[in-house]
């Protein structure tokens, strides 16, 4: 892995760390590839809209999701290649055996 490439997974899972980004990462996930309007995402959550909205900015920051202002409503969607990037870095058994000393 590239120096550039750790760089951005790392900002990946530093945007997933917290419980709120996750919990909305899996809820637009959930969608199969479909948009969720940011109004169908506040009812989930205790926190207040700009709270919320602060959270969806690290997660597009981070690569991780694409919004789309509509009015005024904002849309969101996963980027699949981003998530298929995480997703093969914690997959072990994606990763090649590393060779022990003999």
């Amino acid at each position: 892995m590239s120096e550039s490439d750790a760089g951005v997974l790392a900002q990946s899972f530093k945007a997933l760390s917290d419980p709120v980004r996750l919990r909305l990462l899996s809820l637009i996930a959930a969608r199969a590839g479909q948009e969720v309007c940011v109004c169908d995402l506040l009812d989930a959550f205790t926190q207040t809209a700009p709270t919320i909205s602060h959270h969806l900015k690290v997660l597009r920051d981070a690569g991780l999701i694409t919004g789309e202002r509509r009015a005024s409503w904002v849309y969101y969607r996963v980027v699949p290649a981003a998530l298929s990037a995480l997703s093969q870095l914690l997959d072990a058994s994606a990763m090649t055996p590393r060779q022990t000393p003999a």
